[in-house]
């Protein structure tokens, strides 16, 4: 499966208090996502005393030492929010990854969405517990949806509450942990209710392009980590446009006047055809990061989801060319322009003709 980043999650204790004064959410999901939430908050420990702790390795000091470094630049070269987040770190490894569930129609590219307090609504559902994901995996099978569950490499309570580095992040490698981080203090700076692909595509520029900007400012250009960066973005370029004309096929497809059978029919040759161009794509791939998009059953659920994050790449490119190559003049930017109304995607490729 390809690697998801964080699932925003609303904070923990604000959560539970608006679930008791009746938020219209299942009860029993959101009390295991507290205590999911809880568990991370409480067990976490300040950077500054892990790098005392003898518990950890040294590259792992190396890369927590590496994290205060991706936040100011964040901060102060990007134009990132400053929050307390990732001063922290959760040392245990036996934490379980956060498990996401996505559904959507088997006839059409229609998402379910959950709604959660203050974040509205959620085209996932994050959970601390494999099996927990199994049984909601089921119920939505049962209501006859496709249904992907894909893992998260962390989560975010958006700014709420102080979110810490993971063990999984540290471990990973550092062009992980530069993307995910810039990635993650992406959503703490912009994040707009109900629109996923709005949130997810920026978040994901963000981090590509910051990962790159950064290795170069901090390693040199011809840094083994710059070279990687450079290619990731050569890569997300390619599969953002594969992934378009795939989905737009697909449009094409579910909008035809025939009958639930035949559409299902014309949908598995179309995904038959475009796992076919996939593998022709992976000779002129430079990394690994989408290669186990070929690997997957492919239904609408996982490819929506993988879209979320992954199709408009190229538009977002266009608006930070539009803003002089500046990630900080084009958040300035987008946030002004968040502030319409209706599905910022349609909006904001509107704005480019």
């Amino acid at each position: 499966m390809l690697r998801r980043y964080a699932v925003p999650i609303i904070g923990a204790i604000l959560l539970l208090f608006l679930v008791l004064m009746g938020s219209g959410c299942r009860l029993s999901y959101l009390f295991h996502v507290a205590k999911g939430q809880i568990q991370l908050l409480n067990g976490a420990m300040p950077i500054s005393e892990a790098l005392n702790s003898e518990s950890f390795t040294p590259d792992q000091r190396n890369k927590l030492l590496l994290v205060a470094q991706i936040k100011t630049f964040g901060e102060e070269e990007l134009g990132l929010k400053k929050t307390s987040n990732y001063e922290t770190v959760y040392p245990h490894l036996n934490r379980n990854p956060i498990f996401v569930v996505s559904a959507s129609e088997k006839d059409q590219f229609l998402l379910k969405t959950w709604w959660f307090p203050i974040v509205g609504h959620l085209p996932y559902l994050g959970f601390f517990d494999l099996e927990e994901a199994k049984k909601e995996r089921e119920r939505l099978k049962q209501e006859g949806l496709d249904v992907y569950v894909g893992r998260a490499g962390a989560y975010s309570t958006l700014g709420w509450f102080q979110d810490p580095v993971t063990m999984n992040l540290i471990d990973g490698s550092t062009p992980q942990l530069v993307n995910t981080l810039l990635h993650e203090m992406t959503h703490a700076t912009l994040y707009v209710n109900g629109q996923g692909a709005f949130n997810e595509g920026l978040a994901v520029l963000v981090g590509k392009v910051g990962s790159f900007q950064f290795f170069e400012k901090t390693f040199g250009p011809a840094h083994p980590f710059a070279v990687k960066a450079r290619n990731a973005l050569a890569d997300e370029r390619l599969f953002s446009r594969f992934l378009n004309a795939f989905m737009t096929e697909m449009k094409n497809v579910y909008s035809l006047e025939v009958d639930y059978e035949e559409k299902i029919a014309l949908k598995k040759a179309v995904f038959a055809a475009y796992h076919s161009k996939f593998e022709a794509l992976t000779k002129d791939l430079k990394t690994r990061q989408f290669v186990h998009f070929g690997q997957m059953p492919l239904n609408n659920a996982y490819l929506m989801t993988v879209a979320l994050y992954h199709r408009y790449f190229e538009l977002f490119e266009a608006a930070l060319a539009g803003n002089n190559g500046s990630i900080r003049e084009m958040l300035l930017f987008l946030d002004g322009f968040s502030q319409k109304e209706g599905d910022l995607i349609e909006r904001l490729r509107n704005n480019g003709e």
